[in-house]
C-alpha cells in the first residue's frame, strides 16, 4: 500500500494543476494577461484622459492592481463557483488533503499568475513605452502590496464563489472588475471623478492597492495620490483581513 502524499506536496500538485487549467481557459488568458496589458497600452498611447505626468507612470502601478483584480477576483472567484456548482469541491474535500491544503494551492496558483502578469506588465511598460521606476522604489513595499492586493482580492473572490451560484458569482464579479477599472483609480485619477463619487472612490480596494503600488514603485504619484504607504496599506489590509473572514466564515463547500 502506497503511503500519502505529503501535504505540501500535494499544495504544490493541485497549485500547478491551477495553473494549467487557467492556460487552456482562453477567457481567463483574456482576462488576466491581455486586458492589463491592452489597458496600459491604449491609454498611455492616447491623450484621452489628461494626466500631469506622462501616463505610462500612472497606468503601470494602475494595470498591475487591475491584474492582480483580474487574477484573484474574476478568474479565482468564477473557477471556484463553477467548481462548486459541478461537485468538485465536493470531491476535492474527500481527498487525503486537509482543506486548508485546496484554498493554499488557489491562493498559491494566484501568485504565481501575478509573477507572470507583473513581469508581462513591466516589461511591456519598459520596452515598449520607455517606463524606469522612480529613484524611491521599494522591492519590499511592491511585495508587501502584491500579497495585501492578492489576500483582499482572492478573499472577495471566495467569499462571493462561496456564498451564491456560479451565474451570480459571474455576472457579480464582472460587474466588479469593470467598476474598479472605471472608478478605482487605475485609469483615472480619483480627482477627476464627479465629486459624489470621490469619497467611495477613495475606500475601495482597487484605488489603495494602485495608490500603494504607485508609491512602492515611485511612478505616477500625483496630486490627489497620497504620498505615505501607511493610508493605503491600511484600506487595502482592512478589506484583505474583512474578505477573508467573512469568505471562511461564510463558505460553502458543496
Amino acid at each position: 500500500m502506497s503511503r500519502p502524499v505529503a501535504p505540501l506536496r500535494a499544495v504544490a500538485s493541485l497549485a500547478a494543476m491551477e495553473l494549467r487549467l487557467t492556460a487552456r481557459r482562453g477567457e481567463n488568458v483574456l482576462v488576466t494577461l491581455v486586458i492589463p496589458v491592452a489597458v496600459l497600452l491604449f491609454f498611455a498611447g492616447t491623450s484621452i484622459i489628461p494626466l500631469a505626468a506622462r501616463p505610462v507612470d500612472f497606468l503601470l502601478p494602475g494595470s498591475i492592481a487591475l491584474a492582480i483584480v483580474a487574477a484573484g477576483l474574476v478568474n479565482l472567484g468564477i473557477a471556484t463557483a463553477y467548481e462548486r456548482s459541478y461537485g468538485v469541491l465536493k470531491r476535492l474535500g474527500a481527498a487525503p488533503l486537509p482543506r486548508w491544503g485546496l484554498v493554499a494551492a488557489k491562493i498559491a496558483g494566484i501568485l504565481a499568475l501575478e509573477v507572470v502578469q507583473v513581469v508581462v506588465l513591466l516589461g511591456v511598460a519598459i520596452l515598449a513605452l520607455g517606463w524606469q521606476p522612480g529613484a524611491g522604489w521599494s522591492p519590499l513595499l511592491l511585495v508587501v502590496a502584491l500579497v495585501l492586493g492578492t489576500a483582499a482580492f482572492a478573499g472577495l473572490g471566495l467569499l462571493l464563489a462561496g456564498t451564491l451560484r456560479a451565474e451570480a458569482t459571474l455576472a457579480l464579479s464582472n460587474a466588479l472588475f469593470l467598476g474598479f477599472l472605471m472608478v478605482g483609480g487605475i485609469v483615472l485619477p480619483i480627482d477627476h471623478l464627479p465629486g459624489f463619487l470621490q469619497p467611495i472612490a477613495s475606500v475601495l480596494p482597487a484605488t489603495a492597492l494602485a495608490d500603494l503600488l504607485r508609491i512602492a514603485l515611485a511612478s505616477g504619484v500625483s496630486a490627489g495620490t497620497a504620498t505615505s504607504a501607511t493610508g493605503p496599506a491600511l484600506i487595502v489590509l482592512a478589506w484583505a483581513v474583512g474578505a477573508c473572514a467573512l469568505a471562511i466564515r461564510s463558505f460553502r463547500w458543496d
